[in-house]
């Protein structure tokens, strides 16, 4: 039965990993997405379209948000979207639609070293998502908290219904996961227009076996490949898996056929919206050690196709998007209210031609490799990364060093760093005051970011926890073991944390602000009293200093500038 025309259906389909240049549309020169081509064709297709975070969770938190996902609290993997979370699914259902969810979600568990302890009960890796986990889709749920623990790709495998009932299935995980699609299409009463969020995990890797499982025949097919420029010349695993990963993409285009003609044939064509894109790219392994994670447009520039209502004609739209657009997007779309906190900009408004206050550049988050930013224009990749923090533990910095440059309109391949290049000076000092702008406007405080050349040593100091006076008034922080993240902090005197850069001339910098001087020790020696001492000589008690930073969760760093080591930068975070 067709939804009344006054609100279309929307069919959001999405892909775990998938580099925009697998499509046709997008540069690829192998037959693997006809569908998806004419999709492009005959609906909009976004040419420059860039997660916000290159990572599964994290990207998925702000697709379900409409907001970065250091303001989800979901900054990395293994950290579940919070319970009150005012996600797109709860606005649908508030507007009149059915919300239904299949697949992947990677929403549910919170594991790992975070700066959340360890809470082993928030594990839904092999086990059914209590509703209140399900982030608001309340209609119709069948999905596995991360589906490559429950299944692989040939032999099928188990994911959970809405009464947390085990539902398995054989096969190819793809055909699979889309006959749950095509059974929801078929037997929903149609009293309510639909959003169905599809999640595959294709064509990520599968996890237990290190390897991408495309459907058999996939090599043969797809082994005859031109090489994408950004591999071309480099080491990773590319070579032996780029033709199956190929081989995934393909079924899920010869899966959208499916989707697509069932949507004509119960007469909904006219009145769907369908979407299609992916949560971040894959390098294999050229850019670090893994697929993603990283600033590179192999990691972060994704597939962004719009087909129906408000979306056809086969334009091609070049406008710099993210996929945070896609949440106040489907919002218009269904009529429903964008609430003013979202991130996004409605991609109605490309296509409708008003592009005269259209962002210029994106913004993007990198967590786990490191703890970095990073901004995509048309014509520039600037990067940046926190010295000392460590990517899975760390949500923000207040500093960061220049660690990439690109200049995309020569270099779209992005095979010449020009960070330390000196001839462009101006640029980046233009790039960075843009990028700290950005990372403003995404709620963080703004930081403050050195250039490469002035790249410090290690930090001398790479400690987290909670600043605090003890019970005698002292300076101490509570400091808990990253390696053990259930563990009891343990209280350590502030003193004996930063006295080796004792009576040494500091820079030290909380929540933006700056004092110089050197921190000394006053009093007696069991009060151990901490000051900094100006260049007049006043002392200012450093409690008054760190006292907008007492009971939070910080992280301090203390960086040694090189050729000068009787000065450091400590930076309070």
């Amino acid at each position: 039965m067709a939804s009344r025309k006054s609100n279309p259906n929307i069919m959001f389909i999405f892909s775990d990993q998938q580099r925009h240049d697998s499509l046709g549309c997008y540069g690829q020169s192998l037959p693997v997405s006809p569908n998806l081509d004419r999709m492009a064709q005959q609906g909009i297709m976004f040419r420059n379209a860039f997660t916000p975070q290159p990572v599964c969770g994290p990207a998925r938190a702000c697709l379900q948000t409409g907001l970065y996902a250091t303001e989800t609290g979901c900054f990395r993997n293994g950290i579940a979207l919070p319970l009150d979370a005012d996600t797109i699914a709860r606005r649908l259902s508030k507007a009149g639609y059915e919300v239904g969810y299949i697949g992947k979600w990677h929403l549910a568990t919170t594991s790992g070293t975070s700066a959340e302890p360890l809470d082993v009960s928030k594990s839904y890796r092999d086990a059914a998502i209590p509703p209140e986990r399900r982030g608001g889709y309340a209609d119709y749920w069948l999905a596995a908290d991360v589906l490559e623990n429950t299944s692989h790709g040939i032999e099928g495998g188990y994911m959970w219904n809405g009464d947390m009932k085990k539902v398995d299935f054989c096969g190819y995980r793809v055909d699979a996961v889309t006959d749950f699609v095509l059974e929801y299409l078929r037997t929903r009463d149609g009293s309510k227009p639909f959003f169905l969020f599809l999640s595959y995990i294709e064509p990520h890797h599968q996890n237990d076996r290190n390897r991408f499982e495309g459907p058999p025949g996939s090599r043969e097919k797809f082994g005859e490949f031109d090489v994408p420029g950004d591999l071309e010349g480099t080491g990773g695993d590319w070579r032996e898996q780029y033709p199956d990963y190929l081989g995934c993409c393909h079924a899920i285009d010869r899966n959208m056929k499916r989707i697509t003609d069932l949507i004509k044939e119960l007469g909904m064509d006219e009145n769907t919206l369908v979407i299609y894109t992916s949560d971040h790219g894959c390098h294999f392994r050229t850019r670090n050690n893994e697929y993603k994670r990283s600033c590179h447009e192999s990691s972060i520039h994704v597939p962004l196709l719009m087909q129906g209502p408000g979306f056809i004609g086969g334009k091609v739209i070049d406008a710099m998007v993210s996929t945070l657009d896609l949440v106040p997007t489907v919002l218009r779309a269904a009529g429903a209210a964008i609430p003013s906190y979202v991130k996004g900009q409605p991609l109605q408004d490309l296509v409708d031609g008003n592009q005269d206050d259209w962002k210029q550049e994106v913004l993007i988050q990198v967590s786990e490799s490191q703890v970095g930013r990073a901004m995509r224009t048309p014509k520039w990749k600037y990067s940046v990364s926190a010295p000392g923090l460590k990517g899975n533990y760390h949500v923000r910095s207040n500093l960061y060093v220049e660690e990439f440059l690109y200049d995309l309109m020569k270099d779209i391949h992005e095979k010449n760093n020009l960070v330390n290049d000196p001839s462009l000076v101006a640029v980046r000092d233009s790039l960075r005051e843009r990028l700290k702008t950005l990372i403003v406007a995404s709620g963080e405080m703004e930081p403050e970011i050195v250039p490469a050349n002035q790249l410090p040593t290690e930090p001398a100091l790479d400690v987290s926890g909670r600043i605090h006076l003890d019970g005698e008034g002292l300076l101490a922080m509570d400091v808990v073991p990253a390696a053990f993240p259930g563990a009891q902090p343990i209280e350590i005197p502030l003193v004996e944390i930063i006295e080796e850069i004792l009576d040494i001339p500091v820079l030290i910098t909380v929540r933006g602000k700056k004092w110089r001087g050197s921190i000394i020790k006053e009093g007696a020696k069991s009060e151990k009293k901490l000051y900094l001492k100006g260049g007049n000589g006043e002392l200012a008690p450093l409690e008054h200093i760190l006292s907008p930073v007492f009971d939070q969760e910080i992280m301090m760093i203390s960086l040694l500038p090189p050729g000068n080591a009787s000065k450091h930068h400590i930076v309070i975070c």
